[in-house]
């Protein structure tokens, strides 16, 4: 087998620098052994890769016909040793996360990106769950880490980082009864008979206890599809400000009005893991990348 790692790094070194004894610099090695290898590389092939009539070492057009794949085959072996190397340092072969739907339009993918960066290959699933589907996929060890709004009580089995807030807007069609800055306030006793969009899976809990106010739920598993709901008229809905401020600011929603409390909700956010299971290095940088982020951010009052 003429090429093998050695012989690319030599060859890639030689069309770099251009002269055998700048390519031996390179590489912390003598002229001749560099020239030898050269050599026994054009053997093998049987081609002339370089044109030695001057100082210089001209690659020749085989050469270059050569060059594009050589580097994307040094580029993957080099690739394939950083892998290596990450899965001996503790890299997961698969970075997995529980996230409440209302979370993923905040900040928390942002670190995400810097991981596919600094681990190219490592596999990262992002899986929407409720508040307690996410807590029981972690203690089941299905997910790694569990991103949900923070909860009354603490399990001493668990540990977690506080990583930020997210603003939740009650929102609701301007057809609908609710909706409307022409509506009066909606009383008490009239909430809790008018239908609510919660976004959850099996249950009417949604992501926070906290946020569900009506004896008439409908249930939506993304956030989506219950603004589809609530933009249809079919009742009203806590979703991120990020999501609904375009469309409260062209009309298409409002938010509603109640009688005995802001239409507003801000809940704080935990990044949850079990203490026990050790965490892989893209766990635990992305919990890393996260602490920075809120570190650089003002804290809560």
């Amino acid at each position: 087998m003429a090429f093998t790692s050695e012989t690319l790094k030599v060859f890639l070194a030689v069309v770099d620098s251009g002269s055998f004894s700048a390519a031996a610099r390179k590489l912390g090695r003598v002229p001749s052994a560099v020239s030898m290898a050269v050599s026994q590389l054009e053997a093998e092939l049987d081609l002339m890769l370089f044109d030695r009539s001057t100082r210089k070492a001209i690659p020749t057009p085989a050469a270059r016909a050569l060059e594009p794949q050589a580097r994307q085959v040094a580029s993957q072996l080099n690739l394939l040793d950083a892998h290596a190397l990450q899965l001996h340092q503790g890299l997961e072969q698969r970075f997995i996360v529980a996230m409440a739907p209302e979370l993923q339009t905040g900040v928390w993918s942002r670190p995400l990106a810097t991981l596919a960066k600094e681990f190219p290959t490592l596999e990262i699933e992002i899986r929407s769950a409720s508040q307690s589907q996410a807590i029981r996929m972690l203690h089941e060890g299905t997910v790694q880490l569990a991103l949900v709004f923070e909860r009354p009580g603490i399990d001493e089995r668990e540990t977690f980082l506080e990583a930020g807030s997210q603003l939740l807007v009650a929102v609701v069609s301007p057809d609908h009864p609710a909706g409307g800055e022409q509506k009066s306030p909606l009383r008490e006793e009239e909430l809790v008979n008018t239908r609510q969009i919660i976004v959850a899976t099996d249950e009417p809990t949604g992501s926070d206890p906290r946020v569900v106010l009506s004896r008439r739920v409908w249930l939506s598993d993304s956030y989506l599809a219950t603004l589809d709901l609530v933009q249809a008229g079919v009742g009203w809905a806590w979703l991120p400000r990020p999501l609904v401020q375009p469309l409260i600011a062209t009309g298409a929603l409002t938010e509603v009005v109640f009688d005995n409390m802001a239409s507003q909700m801000r809940l704080w956010v935990d990044i949850v893991w079990v203490k026990n299971r050790p965490l892989g290095l893209g766990a635990s940088r992305y919990l890393a990348l996260m602490r920075e982020m809120v570190n650089s951010e003002p804290r809560r009052s």
